[in-house]
């Protein structure tokens, strides 16, 4: 059975390939900003459960729709996609030499209702030079990653260590999908 996608995203259709899940790409335009008070954690629950559920609104509702969202944190900082160069600086040499957390919310709709969890991953930092974060931002990568750097790529030589699973880093933690999409009937394996 082919699922739905409510994503745009290629790491994630890269992630799902890899686990051999077939799907139709409908990615959905939602606000996704945060309520008033509303931590870290709720908000990307919130934002993959309804990610799932607009996607699952236009769609005939035969099939099992996937939605997700991963957000970088630091302290109380949101690590999100850099406006420009200088807020891709000051998010990198404030995560340079520390610990941040990536929080990745996975939702399935289908028939039956519906089911989320929440996958959270320890990134470890190097200490970066301001050469190291110009001749990144120069690279284009980071100009439209959550955090400015991408694990699958060139800014992997950052990262000296991560605690959780690196899919999760990537926007969809393969082992949750997993479980999620085999309580939404989908066999894996």
């Amino acid at each position: 059975m082919r699922i739905i996608l409510a994503s745009a995203s290629p790491r994630r259709r890269e992630l799902l390939d890899q686990i051999g899940v077939r799907y139709d790409v409908r990615p959905v335009g939602i606000d996704e900003s945060s309520l008033s008070g509303e931590s870290a954690e709720s908000l990307v629950r919130r934002l993959a459960q309804e990610k799932a559920e607009a996607a699952w609104q236009r769609s005939d509702k035969s099939r099992p729709v996937l939605g997700a969202d991963t957000l970088g944190v630091l302290g109380s900082q949101l690590l999100v996609k850099p406006e420009n160069y200088d807020h891709a600086y000051r998010m990198l040499s404030t995560m340079s030499g520390r610990a941040h957390r990536i929080l990745s919310a996975v939702a399935i709709r289908h028939q039956h209702g519906h089911d989320e969890c929440l996958n959270v991953n320890t990134v470890i930092f190097k200490t970066i030079s301001d050469a190291e974060i110009e001749a990144y931002w120069a690279t284009g990568e980071p100009q439209d990653k959550a955090g400015a750097y991408a694990i699958q790529g060139l800014g992997a030589v950052f990262i000296k260590r991560i605690e959780g699973s690196y899919s999760g880093v990537m926007g969809l933690p393969l082992y949750e999908t997993g479980v999620l999409l085999t309580k939404a009937k989908i066999q894996l394996l």
